[in-house]
């Protein structure tokens, strides 16, 4: 899913505020806890910094790359792939980690954790043929 301008702009904003309260601000939306990630564009080598939804499953912290059920995998999923060692900032901490794509039973044991977390995951997946990659993020 192409995001519009006006979307981009509120992304944008989003993470701006989050950065500046620590989290405090737009650290939650909802019962969902947002996390900045920063991957490294694979194609400009520039800094990407997007807030998503994450997952807690255990020690793993787990991101549904879903952009809503687009039928293509969102920028920041085909950065990771190209370059998979990320920020991510939880809160007011930020660290160095690195992103991996669940695959196997894996996946689908945090598949359904996520949809647990977040039914909405579900119908995106019922939107798109592709399979929704699920990532999980552990330190360097």
């Amino acid at each position: 899913m192409v995001a519009s301008r006006a979307a981009r702009l509120a992304i944008r904003a989003h993470a701006a505020v989050f950065r500046l309260t620590g989290g405090r601000i737009g650290g939650r939306l909802g019962h969902l806890e947002q996390v900045l990630l920063t991957t490294t564009g694979r194609t400009t080598g520039a800094s990407r910094t997007v807030p998503l939804a994450v997952t807690v499953v255990g020690e793993r912290l787990v991101l549904i790359a879903s952009d809503g059920g687009a039928a293509h995998d969102p920028a920041w999923f085909r950065n990771l792939v190209a370059n998979p060692d990320v920020r991510l900032q939880r809160g007011a901490v930020s660290r160095e980690m690195r992103a991996r794509t669940a695959v196997g039973a894996e996946r689908a044991e945090l598949w359904r954790a996520a949809v647990a977390n977040n039914a909405g995951y579900a119908g995106y997946q019922h939107r798109t043929e592709r399979e929704i990659p699920v990532v999980v993020v552990e330190p360097r």
